[in-house]
């Protein structure tokens, strides 16, 4: 089992994340996840950087491997175009790098004034766009007319030695299903057990993982006040996060949320013992990564007490 640093683009600077993936590295985490949105979830989150000029920076700054978590490859940006992004990455990080890929959310996809589809028409949508991004990963000259994209004539020069892997996210059955139709992995937020056999038992035994998020703070109630704040949005049920189209449609809904239901769903101090056990759940559940995010400003502190403390920990129990 390896365990990872989750790089969320909606709250940091391209600065802070790179000081992220350095501190992870130094204190023993072994893998980076890092997120990729146009907006952030709220405007106090109050970030977005272009994910693929911070992955150039990391490769620089690390030797830690690289997955996105995730990318939507259609709508927003061409698969063609993702193709190429994930290529450029998989050689800067020295073939250390793993393509995320999901059907993605209104929040981020609805910039350019497509509509939003259907969730059975994002999913199609998403099965051509992976199959367009490995016929060009193959270095042939590409001539595609699907139902959704045309690509003419196209080629990537620069590639990786081996094409990268490609996981793909899954947040309920169907999703689940399709990811381990075409997908080299799995990638989820949730230890649903349930999903999680689905994918073993479809996919063959594929690799899963998992990201999941953590509030460190001096005290317990400040960590959950940082919470609250900045990603009540979690707390929101079912399908909202994929059809809600602004940040203030979620700042809105996330009234809803109270400040109870936050400290009732998010680690939140610097309780060692609550953070083992928060993420104790998703070792026991056998993802083969397990990656957990920082909210709020004492990320360095986070990253430290986890080397320290946490991660050797959470490996001794994987270990039995």
């Amino acid at each position: 089992m390896r365990f990872g640093y989750f790089l969320s683009c909606e709250e940091y600077s391209p600065a802070q994340l790179v000081e992220q993936a350095r501190l992870a590295e130094e204190a023993g985490f072994e893998a980076l996840w890092i997120s990729d949105h146009f907006h952030p979830w709220n405007d106090a989150q109050g970030q977005s950087p272009f994910v693929w000029s911070v992955i150039g920076a990391i490769s620089e700054a690390t030797d830690l491997p690289v997955t996105t978590a995730v990318t939507c490859p259609t709508v927003r940006t061409h698969p063609a175009v993702i193709a190429q992004a994930a290529a450029t990455s998989a050689v800067m990080l020295g073939g250390k790098f793993t393509l995320g890929v999901g059907s993605g959310e209104a929040l981020n996809e609805h910039i350019l004034g497509d509509p939003w589809p259907t969730a059975p028409k994002r999913l199609d949508m998403l099965e051509e766009a992976v199959e367009v991004i490995r016929a060009l990963w193959t270095g042939e000259v590409v001539r595609h007319d699907g139902r959704f994209y045309t690509v003419d004539s196209a080629r990537i020069y620069t590639l990786p030695d081996e094409p990268p892997p490609i996981y793909v996210s899954g947040f309920g059955p169907a999703a689940t299903a399709l990811a381990a139709r075409i997908g080299d992995g799995y990638i989820t937020t949730s230890p649903d057990t349930e999903l999680l056999e689905q994918f073993r038992e479809q996919s063959g035994g594929k690799p899963a993982q998992i990201g999941l998020k953590a509030c460190w703070a001096p005290t317990h109630n400040e960590g959950v006040e940082i919470a609250h704040r900045l990603w009540s949005n979690s707390g929101l049920p079912g399908e909202l996060a994929q059809v809600l189209p602004s940040p203030q449609h979620f700042e809105q809904a996330s009234e809803l949320v109270t400040t109870e239901m936050t400290a009732d769903n998010v680690t939140c101090g610097p309780d060692v013992d609550a953070h083992v056990e928060a993420l104790l759940p998703a070792v026991e559940a056998g993802f083969e990564e397990v990656y957990v995010a920082n909210m709020g400003p004492h990320y360095a502190d986070m990253i430290a007490a986890y080397g320290e403390h946490v991660l050797p920990a959470l490996r001794s129990k994987s270990a039995t």
